[in-house]
């Protein structure tokens, strides 16, 4: 059972849950009165905000951070900005880890050249760097690097690690940047919601099926978006940490700022057994400690769970779908269909056997489902059975050498091979699309993050489209026993009783280079053809014209269809190659339509007629001209940009590409009813963008309509909550609508004024 509670929540002595509003009735708690304000100082998230806040005010935080991870796909980008904007060396550990572009055959010598980038940055700048294979960005952060009451910030969106202590956020390349020059994060003091954890899960349930069980509950409404959820409750004594990692992983699939859980003596255990025994301190709420929502998890009734395609939140317990296969699956094909737009076909019916359903693939791997327990579990399951010679095929990556070598030699790894699975080293490919994808058609059950559409690696654009479901290793384990039929772990017996894990970090001390607080000036930096310096952006002019290049009506929007993930991995150092991609899967038309605007900007600025670029401009110059106010504006002096409108962009990754790419071919803002997450709303606005809000509905215009939005830069040093627009029409006739920006810090709104982050600090540099 998961119950969400409506209002703010009491939590008293770490066990009793009241209400607000029964706090009210009485006006007494644990014996005394106590305001929300005051108990709002006893969860743990506070004491380790305002430890970490420089503001002196813990209504508006600018924190910084302990450590910073980055993996292959961020590092080089964020170094360069960081370079380019006055960096001499890293002020805190940094980890430069390559666990997603390890696929050194695709694309030729460029994913080893962002390796050799990353490790003569480490030794230019100071940092800490962790070869290919060695372990994945989270699992070396867990092992190595959190520990109780530390923040982390990492560029990958599943930074987190909260069940070591750690409130971990991620964010894109952009606000990394900000901690290399020693600026701050700064963000409105989130609300912390409490998961209050009771009861214990049955032996064959495992992290994925809490995890999974919670986003069902919480993801579609909201509950805990942009806020921090704190775990608490008797119920995380029932579970070891390596356990508690994989649930607390899979926070980011809620929209939730960051997480944090309260320690005990396994969470001691664990930082000892991992040689850090100084980073453990026990956290736990205050007697008094006021929540702004409370989700209440019975433990003991969560079953094995399903994430059926194509979102973590679609979520349904195996035994529910087994017993209505043909209804639910037929719902996952109109929703196919609807994503592929004709493209390419995916079916699920056709895919049951004997009223079973047979799967192609399974896969545990990464942060999520490469932990040593998971994989345990699934060894000792498959120990002298099968996988069977048919089409199905399993793969299982270790989430670290250390986490190998142990179930090497324990003998795991050999029982995994003997049953027919393929075990391969450390690396993050099967999440996001880069290793594993599945024949055309065919469907993949993963122990790993995301189910988003594409995310196994498919190009419905090419006619190819398989999906992915989510489910635990052990749900895994058990249907790969059965040659692929869709099976519960329930249906076995044999689970638990794991021995401990014996950690062994020889590999990290002979491969991971330990450069902090080494830095070397004189090191040069790695290059490469596919090393590309992000191009000059110009800063924001008083007046915009925005034409319209892409509307998106979906009810959201992910991050993989802003910019692919995947086949696009190799071109994540090369900015202007990389936005050859830019909304492929969704709108192929958008980059060659935002290219035009980009080219027409261009000759604007080299003092040219724009109009002679394009022609349409001569109606939409004279329908500006016709506005109240305009009509002694010097059209020379409009910026020209394109948009897009999305009715919730931003779910999923934290990469910073979403938005940059946007940019470096001629976008100048987005346009949305909602954010889906903060981070891509800071991507938006770190790289020079207007994130603005539409009041009503799109309906006023269409792609290759023009919005003339005039005095923004002046409107940037007021009030953001009413802002006119103009659509202008090829034929010039003019439609008012009504923008909004929500808040934003005095940094963001100069970061935008100056048309980007590198040229802020580099204006504050030459100040």
């Amino acid at each position: 059972m998961i119950k969400l509670y409506e209002g703010g929540v009491y939590l008293v002595g770490g066990t009793q849950i009241v209400p607000a509003v029964e706090a009210a009735k009485t006006g007494q708690l644990a014996g005394g009165s106590v305001s929300p304000e005051e108990a709002r100082k006893g969860t743990i998230a506070y004491s380790i905000l305002q430890a970490h806040n420089t503001s002196g005010n813990m209504e508006n935080l600018q924190i910084r951070f302990d450590s910073m991870a980055s993996h292959d796909i961020t590092f080089v980008g964020i170094v360069q900005t960081a370079r380019a904007s006055g960096m001499e060396k890293f002020p805190i550990p940094y980890v430069l880890t390559n666990c997603h572009n390890s696929l050194c055959a695709v694309g030729g010598t460029i994913n080893e050249d962002d390796h050799m980038f990353g490790l003569t940055a480490a030794k230019k700048y100071g940092g800490i760097y962790v070869p290919p294979h060695i372990a994945v960005i989270h699992q070396y952060m867990r092992e190595a690097m959190a520990g109780c009451g530390k923040m982390i910030l990492g560029s990958d969106s599943h930074t987190r690690y909260g069940a070591l202590g750690t409130m971990a956020i991620g964010e894109g390349g952009g606000e990394l940047g900000k901690q290399l020059l020693e600026d701050t994060y700064d963000v409105a003091c989130p609300d912390v919601v409490a998961v209050y954890l009771d009861g214990k899960p049955a032996p064959y349930v495992g992290p994925q099926d809490i995890a999974l069980a919670i986003i069902g509950a919480v993801f579609k409404n909201g509950y805990v978006k942009n806020k921090v959820m704190e775990f608490v409750g008797p119920g995380i004594s029932a579970m070891d940490t390596d356990y508690r990692n994989g649930i607390d992983v899979m926070t980011t699939e809620t929209t939730c700022l960051s997480s944090i859980w309260r320690t005990d003596a396994d969470t001691k255990d664990y930082l000892t057994a991992h040689g850090r025994p100084e980073d453990y301190r026990e956290l736990n709420p205050a007697d008094v400690a006021y929540y702004d929502g409370c989700v209440y998890v019975d433990l003991s009734s969560i079953k094995p769970m399903i994430a059926l395609p194509f979102h973590p939140s679609n979520v349904y317990e195996i035994d529910e779908l087994n017993a209505n296969l043909a209804d639910i699956l037929h719902t996952v094909e109109v929703e196919a269909d609807r994503i592929a737009n004709g493209r390419a076909k995916f079916t699920l019916l056709d895919k049951i056997r004997d009223g079973r359903l047979q799967v192609q693939q399974g896969i545990i791997a990464g942060c999520a489902g490469g932990n040593y327990s998971n994989i345990v579990e699934a060894a000792k399951l498959l120990r002298g059975r099968s996988c069977g010679n048919g089409e199905f095929s399993l793969d299982v990556y270790p989430s670290s050498q250390p986490v190998f070598i142990d179930l090497a030699r324990k003998g795991y790894v050999a029982d995994l091979m003997a049953a027919g699975a393929i075990v391969k080293t450390a690396f993050c490919g099967p999440c996001f699309g880069a290793g594993d994808t599945p024949m055309h058609n065919g469907l993949s059950i993963r122990h790993t993050t995301r189910n988003f559409p594409n995310r196994e690696g498919s190009k419905p654009g090419n006619g190819q489209m398989a999906a992915a479901a989510l489910m635990d290793a052990r749900s895994i384990a058990a249907s790969a026993a059965n040659g692929g039929i869709l099976t519960s772990a329930a249906e076995f017996d044999g689970w638990g009783e794991i021995p401990a894990h014996d950690y062994d970090d020889t590999v990290y001390r002979a491969r991971v280079y330990q450069g902090f607080g080494k830095a070397d000036p004189a090191v040069e930096l790695f290059d490469g053809p596919n090393i590309k310096p992000w191009p000059d952006l110009e800063p924001l002019a008083e007046n915009i014209l925005l034409k319209v290049c892409s509307r998106i009506l979906d009810e959201v929007t992910t991050t993989d269809e802003l910019i692919p993930s995947g086949e696009t991995s190799s071109f994540r150092s090369n900015p202007l190659g990389l936005a050859e991609f830019t909304l492929s899967r969704r709108d192929p038309e958008y980059v060659g339509r935002s290219k035009e605007v980009d080219q027409t900007e261009r000759w604007r600025v080299q003092g040219k007629d724009a109009s002679e670029k394009d022609p349409a401009l001569k109606a939409v110059y004279a329908a500006v001209k016709a506005i109240p106010g305009s009509a002694d504006v010097d059209v020379q002096d409009i910026e020209i940009g394109s948009v897009v409108y999305a009715n919730k962009p931003g779910d999923g990754s934290a990469r910073e590409q979403a938005a940059s790419c946007q940019r470096v071919i001629g976008g100048l803002a987005n346009i949305t009813q909602e954010y889906a997450t903060k981070r891509y709303r800071s991507n938006v606005m770190n790289w020079g963008m207007l994130p603005f809000h539409l009041k009503g509905s799109p309906d006023a215009f269409d792609i290759g309509d023009y919005i003339y939005v005039p005095g923004i830069r002046s409107a940037l040093d007021g009030d953001l909550s009413d802002l006119k627009g103009y659509v202008i029409k090829a034929d010039g006739s003019t439609t008012p609508i009504d923008l909004y920006i929500l808040d934003m810090t005095e940094n963001e709104r100069e970061i935008v004024k100056a048309g980007c982050l590198i040229n802020f600090n580099r204006n504050r540099k030459k100040s």
